[in-house]
């Protein structure tokens, strides 16, 4: 058991330095060594040592060959020379111990000094007390600040690896905004451009929040990136970034993932989906979602994914996103849910003017005392409309 040092110790040596002497052996002890020696010695005493009990149940000055138990904190005390023990102790815990040699006069000690000492014990218990307080919140203000420095140089890192530039397409407006929960988040995209001008989009989301996820979002990601490099074809390229995270990934943990390879020129947008929240299109007349369905990635090994094939008309709008606005909950614990969604996205606003339109109807919805649920990630492509 961890015990603190008295914090007034040279007041103490200069009080016990009137009635007691060091213990007999080779190179004798000063009076201020035999203070000094106490957090040694109860610093070897552990938490389930007998003595500990003892001396929380019974706290009066006690004569160490008069201690009725027998441990190696006891041993460690008459090994050492200690005549006299004194605990400190406060609020039920032993906290200190202060240990007297024998004598200077080589009389016992009287009545009058075990008062004395048991007077003192008191008032060092409770002043050892605060400072240990004291120091332990000192050590968990450290802690919470290198802490919060670490997770700060963690969310640059994230940042990073999000892309930095949206892709320029002509004919096409693009926009992103991506808000972790916590300090970093397992929510992604993506954007890989073809050598052959098709642009590769992917949105991803980890089950879980905070560190954790954002770990499995790196991996998944460059797992992601490596598959699309093999393959032209988005179930393809799920399924083989599927078979390499699933003896990755902790058993606890999974990857929803839409992939979409979108040919600018055409508007042709192949996709395949696994598991995630299925995007929305608005057309001239409607508001539908971008229908696939599969199984999450790292769940299990060899699984397929169905590849989908359809047409963007100029004018119309995709948004890719995470469950994280869908699923936000207002104070009276109503949910976002997808028909507020899909009634925002009627709008006909585009780009990032949509983007903050949704995050408006967000704020509005949830109030201004939300604590974010999840990591919210919004992305939408539209084809501007052909010059007449």
């Amino acid at each position: 058991m961890k015990m603190a040092r008295v914090a007034s110790i040279e007041s103490l040596t200069r009080w016990a330095s009137r009635f007691h002497r060091p213990a007999r052996r080779a190179a004798p002890m000063t009076t201020l060594e035999w203070v000094r020696l106490a957090p040694k010695l109860t610093n070897e005493i552990e938490p389930d040592d007998a003595l500990v009990g003892y001396l929380v149940q019974n706290p009066d000055v006690i004569a160490v060959d008069r201690i009725p138990v027998d441990s190696p904190a006891v041993r460690a005390l008459r090994e050492s020379g200690v005549t006299l023990v004194v605990p400190l102790v406060s609020q039920g815990e032993l906290v200190g111990l202060l240990n007297l040699g024998p004598r200077m006069s080589d009389q016992d000690y009287s009545w009058h000094d075990r008062r004395l000492l048991g007077n003192l014990s008191s008032q060092a218990a409770a002043a050892l007390r605060v400072a240990q307080l004291a120091r332990q919140e000192r050590i968990e203000a450290l802690k919470r600040e290198r802490l919060a420095h670490e997770l700060r140089v963690a969310r640059s890192i994230q940042q990073l690896l999000l892309p930095q530039h949206l892709p320029q397409l002509d004919g096409w407006d693009t926009a992103a905004h991506y808000q972790p929960a916590r300090a970093v988040g397992g929510d992604f995209y993506d954007f890989i451009e073809a050598p052959d001008g098709r642009l590769v989009i992917i949105v991803a989301d980890v089950s879980d929040k905070g560190i954790p996820a954002a770990l499995v979002m790196a991996s998944t990601r460059t797992l992601v990136r490596s598959a699309a490099q093999q393959f032209n074809d988005p179930g393809e390229i799920l399924a083989c970034a599927n078979d390499k995270l699933v003896p990755e990934i902790p058993a606890s943990m999974f990857v929803t993932a839409f992939c979409g390879i979108l040919d600018p020129h055409t508007g042709t947008l192949h996709y395949a989906n696994a598991g995630h929240t299925l995007p929305y299109r608005r057309t001239r007349d409607r508001v539908e979602h971008v229908w696939a369905t599969g199984l999450p990635l790292g769940m299990l090994p060899d699984a397929s994914y169905e590849t989908f094939e359809t047409i963007i008309e100029p004018g119309e709008c995709l948004l890719f996103l995470s469950d994280g606005l869908t699923e936000a909950h207002a104070p009276s614990g109503a949910m976002f849910g997808e028909a507020r969604l899909a009634q925002a996205l009627r709008v006909p606003l585009s780009g990032q003017s949509l983007i903050d339109h949704l995050l408006a109807d967000l704020a509005a919805f949830t109030g201004p005392g939300w604590e974010q649920e999840d990591d919210v990630t919004l992305l939408t492509l539209q084809r501007r409309q052909e010059a007449v």
